[in-house]
């Protein structure tokens, strides 16, 4: 029996998140440029977008580019904007083929307008696909995610729109970048670190978590599908007992 063949297809997160960690140790380690690194890291994304779309998983969030990865090396950020713009290109066929719909969260606006404008581009050509939601967080922070819900929700109070009162989680949900996913069930990061990194604080309150030592440009199906694996094998008990679960 192959190791696919052991996944629970009714069981799988609803929302799944990976911290693409490793690119530039991967690298390193191989006496390469870090950029080389960032460019064998989109052969793992295409492998796993494919996987999870034919597996069912409806929702899938990479880590693409944080607000703190814009203080790398000047050379590094334009390679990674300039991989990121042919990357779009080159997987518009991917994603029309198994029918999977391009989003994308963060502060977009500091992003230069060149890959503004494919990304846009590539996510209106994807808007009427169903079978996933593939979002990349690009010039993302949580902190910065969860200050900006904050002043809307403040300006909202000032104006009279809502009162305090009825500030809730639902409140904050919908003020924050990823107001259309549900909450994430599994979150994983790969390169043995073992740390969030500021990704999705908020939306990882009760999410499964799942480190491996593989650095992300070899993460391949059968790591995806250990993680899987790992996560059908816990019991998410959501703050209840396992006697109330059951």
């Amino acid at each position: 029996m192959s190791v696919l063949n052991t996944i629970n297809k009714d069981n799988l997160p609803k929302h799944l998140a990976i911290i693409m960690d490793g690119n530039g140790r991967w690298a390193k380690q191989q006496g390469l440029l870090r950029t080389i690194g960032h460019e064998n890291g989109t052969k793992s994304v295409r492998i796993t977008i494919e996987n999870c779309a034919k597996l069912g998983i409806e929702n899938l969030t990479l880590y693409a580019f944080s607000t703190e990865n814009w203080n790398r090396p000047k050379l590094e950020v334009e390679t990674l904007m300039k991989l990121l713009i042919k990357s779009l290109q080159k997987e518009l066929i991917t994603l029309q083929n198994n029918n999977i719909r391009l989003n994308a969260i963060g502060n977009l606006d500091m992003m230069p307008k060149s890959a503004q404008k494919e990304l846009l581009e590539v996510m209106e050509k994807t808007k009427n696909n169903t079978q996933m939601t593939l979002t990349l967080a690009l010039s993302y922070g949580s902190r910065e995610e969860i200050v900006s819900a904050v002043k809307k929700i403040a300006d909202k109070v000032k104006n009279n729109i809502i009162s305090i009162d009825s500030i809730d989680d639902s409140i904050i949900n919908k003020h924050l970048y990823t107001q259309n996913l549900p909450d994430v069930d599994l979150l994983i990061r790969t390169s043995g670190e073992h740390r969030i990194s500021n990704f999705l604080l908020w939306q990882i309150a009760y999410a499964e978590l799942f480190f491996s030592e593989v650095m992300w440009p070899d993460f391949r199906e059968e790591h995806l599908y250990e993680a899987l694996i790992s996560y059908q094998k816990r019991e998410r008990r959501f703050g209840k007992t396992s006697e109330q679960i059951k």
